[in-house]
């Protein structure tokens, strides 16, 4: 059930991508609204993630997931019955809000339910799949529905799912407060807002770079956003419940289980929307097919996640995280050969697939590895940084095959994308595979 409600909620993020132009010329909107649509939900989701944790580890997990499943059934409803872009916009804003408070949780509540360490890797390995799958399979399930049964399916189906994982919830999964054992009640409630405006605007400012006529207001945007990142540290360093405390990203553990959680979302999601919209701007291929093209990603992932478990028997954390970034640098690099035919693309992404499934399952089973007081912290953040990766990732490397497509570069266009991708997630891979000789944890309190 945990794993589930990780399924819907990631799934929002890319299942309106591709009924986005069928979507707004059914509401009249020009593509101008296309930005808000799409980045509403990521916005909301990333900048909310931390807040969501520490509400958890205040008010009990179970609670806050309840809430957050029963707001994102009110804003799909919301969404269903959307006669305007601006209501569009803001189902997708408060659908968004509601991930942030429930996927915390439900990572945190997966520690409880599969205390020993053989049946939490099972248990993140599940979680890693179902996370890993949804993004990746986002572009099916919205192309192939849209095209079947109109847009308004996408969000009329989330409201039987809230209600059944709700129910389900309720009586299956145990509740945990965890804030009974860290020991710091309370809330940072300016950090919280710091953090999840500057979140906000690096989301948004990522987005609006893709966009010629936009890219001075994105880039203002990313700037505001990292400038509040600075603010938001600085306060941190001086509350005594802060949201995200120094030590927590001193910790051997956390430090690069974030890094490989933004490395996997950066360098796939990118990859995956290059693919899509080469396939239909360059080949002409419908929403629908473009997706399918994509399936072996979702596919392979759980292949990955499935293999991680006994590979994580012989070999590191931080090793098997370096083989899923090496294996998602190939399968980016084969997608160079796409003038071959389009054949090339699902062969591509089945490698892509399997090594996202092998390092996200090595990430979150590292990030989480932390002391009991860094539990609900811990899970925000790896999740906020796939959320980041995902935006920033697609961001960087989709600007810079938009601004090479003219070019006399050798590798121009999404060619230029993917190579970029690649070498970033080698890179990654590398340094993240490197062994660590010690462990910072939380200082010892008088």
């Amino acid at each position: 059930m945990l794993c589930l409600v990780q399924f819907v909620d990631v799934l929002g993020v890319t299942v309106v991508i591709t009924a986005l132009p069928v979507m707004l010329a059914d509401l009249g909107a020009d593509q101008s609204a296309a930005t808000l649509v799409v980045t509403g939900y990521a916005m909301f989701f990333g900048g909310l993630l931390m807040l969501g944790a520490r509400l958890g580890d205040r008010y009990g997990h179970r609670r806050i997931m309840l809430a957050g499943l029963a707001l994102f059934g009110a804003a799909s409803l919301l969404g269903a019955l959307a006669g305007a872009v601006v209501v569009l916009a803001a189902a997708r804003c408060l659908q968004g809000a509601a991930a942030a408070a429930s996927v915390p949780s439900a990572l945190r509540l997966l520690s409880v339910v599969a205390p020993a360490q053989a049946a939490r890797r099972r248990a993140f390995a599940a979680w890693s799949a179902a996370g890993a799958v949804a993004g990746a399979s986002g572009f099916v399930i919205g192309g192939v529905l849209t095209d079947a049964a109109g847009w308004r399916l996408l969000f009329w189906l989330n409201l039987p799912v809230a209600v059944a994982l709700a129910a389900a919830v309720l009586f299956t999964v145990p509740d945990r407060r965890a804030g009974e054992h860290d020991g710091r009640p309370g809330l940072d409630a300016v950090g919280a807002a710091l953090l999840t405006v500057a979140v906000m605007g690096l989301v948004v400012g990522a987005a609006l770079l893709e966009r010629p006529e936009l890219r001075l207001a994105g880039a203002g945007l990313l700037a505001a956003g990292a400038a509040l990142m600075a603010v938001f540290r600085w306060v941190e360093r001086r509350v005594p419940t802060p949201v995200l405390p120094a030590f927590a990203l001193r910790d051997a553990h956390l430090r690069p289980g974030l890094a490989a959680s933004f490395l996997n979302t950066a360098t796939t999601s990118s990859a995956a929307t290059l693919a899509t919209l080469y396939a239909q701007q360059t080949r002409g291929l419908s929403a629908s097919a473009a997706g399918l093209l994509l399936l072996p990603v979702s596919l392979c992932v759980i292949v990955g996640s499935t293999l991680a478990v006994p590979t994580l028997r012989r070999y590191t954390l931080r090793t098997v995280i370096g083989l899923g970034l090496g294996l998602i640098a190939v399968g980016n690099l084969c997608m160079l050969a796409v003038t071959a035919g389009l054949w090339v693309l699902p062969l591509a992404a089945a490698v892509s697939g399997l090594g996202l499934g092998l390092s996200s399952v090595a990430a979150t089973t590292l990030g989480t590895d932390v002391p009991e007081a860094l539990q609900g912290t811990a899970s925000g953040a790896l999740n906020t940084a796939a959320q980041l990766g995902t935006a920033l990732g697609v961001a960087a490397f989709l600007l810079a095959a938009l601004l090479s497509t003219d070019s006399a570069l050798p590798l121009a266009g999404p060619r230029l994308g993917w190579l970029a991708a690649a070498v970033t997630a080698a890179c990654g891979g590398l340094l993240l595979a490197r062994p660590v000789t010690h462990r910072v944890t939380e200082p010892s309190r008088p």
